[in-house]
C-alpha cells in the first residue's frame, strides 16, 4: 500500500510510416484519478500542469480513502516546476522540485534545484537537515516533469526510449518500452491506447515495483487513462475518471 502515492504516466507511438508529431500538451490541464489496490478504491490522485509567465508548474497531490486512514494515512503532494527561458523543450527544463510525502509512518520533505547549464542540482532533506551536490545531465528530468517530457516525446513501437531522472538521492538512466496498441474500458468510455512499460528504477511513480504497465490515449494528447504495478500483496491501479484535458 506504500507505493499508492507514485500514480500517473507516459507514452507512444507507430512504427514506419504512420509516426505521429510531437504533441504540445494542452494546458492547463486536470486529471483525477481513482487509485485502487486489488479492486478496492483505496484513494484519489490529481495531477494539475499549469502556465505562469516563463514557467510550467505541475502539482500531484494523492489521498488515501477514509477507510484507509486508520491505519495508513496516506497525504502526498509534489510541485516540478519548468522555465522555459533557454529550454530545448516545449514545456522547458526544471528549475526547481519539492517533494511532501506522508505515508504511514513514512515521512519526507525535500527540495531540489536544478542547474541544468552548470551539470549540477543541490538537495536538500528539510527532515533530516542535510544538504548535498549531484551531477546531472544537460536533459535532466525530476521524477514528475519526466512524464510530461515523454508524452510530449515521439516513440515508435516496439523501440525504447531514454530519459535521465533524478530523484532526489542519484541519477537514474531509465528506459521506457513501447509495446503494443489496445483498446480498453473506462468508467469515462472506452479508449483506443497505446501500451507503454517504464524501467523505473528511481524512488519516483511507481518506485521500484518492477512491473509497471501504462495506457495512454492513442491521439496527440496521450493522456494516461489506466496505470498498474505489482506491490508485494496484490497490485495497485490507477484508472481516470475525471478532470480538464480536452481542448
Amino acid at each position: 500500500m506504500k507505493k499508492l502515492a507514485r500514480l500517473t504516466l507516459f507514452v507512444p507511438l507507430l512504427i514506419g510510416a504512420c509516426v505521429l508529431p510531437a504533441l504540445a500538451l494542452s494546458i492547463p490541464e486536470r486529471l483525477v484519478y481513482d487509485v485502487s489496490w486489488t479492486g478496492i478504491k483505496a484513494g484519489t490522485a490529481v495531477q494539475e500542469v499549469t502556465s505562469r509567465g516563463g514557467e510550467v508548474h505541475i502539482v500531484s497531490t494523492v489521498h488515501s480513502a477514509g477507510w484507509i486512514n486508520p491505519f495508513f494515512p496516506v497525504d502526498d503532494r509534489t510541485e516540478s516546476v519548468l522555465s522555459r527561458s533557454g529550454g530545448a523543450e516545449a514545456l522547458g527544463m526544471p528549475s526547481s522540485y519539492h517533494e511532501k510525502i506522508d505515508e504511514g509512518k513514512t515521512h519526507s520533505l525535500k527540495q531540489a534545484l536544478f542547474y541544468q547549464s552548470r551539470g549540477k542540482v543541490d538537495t536538500k532533506d528539510l527532515i533530516k537537515k542535510t544538504e548535498k551536490t549531484d551531477p546531472i545531465s544537460a536533459r535532466t528530468f525530476d521524477s514528475l516533469s519526466c512524464i510530461y517530457f515523454v508524452r510530449s516525446s515521439e516513440l515508435v513501437l516496439g523501440k525504447s526510449l531514454y530519459i535521465d531522472i533524478y530523484d532526489c538521492k542519484r541519477l537514474w538512466s531509465t528506459e521506457v518500452q513501447v509495446v503494443r496498441r489496445e483498446e480498453i474500458s473506462t468508467p469515462l468510455g472506452r479508449f483506443k491506447t497505446i501500451v507503454v512499460k517504464p524501467l523505473l528504477k528511481s524512488q519516483g511513480f511507481f518506485a521500484r515495483t518492477g512491473d509497471v504497465t501504462v495506457w495512454l490515449t492513442d491521439d496527440t494528447l496521450r493522456i494516461p487513462v489506466r496505470m498498474t504495478t505489482k506491490v508485494k500483496l496484490g497490485s495497485i491501479t490507477a484508472t481516470l475518471v475525471g478532470g480538464s484535458y480536452w481542448p
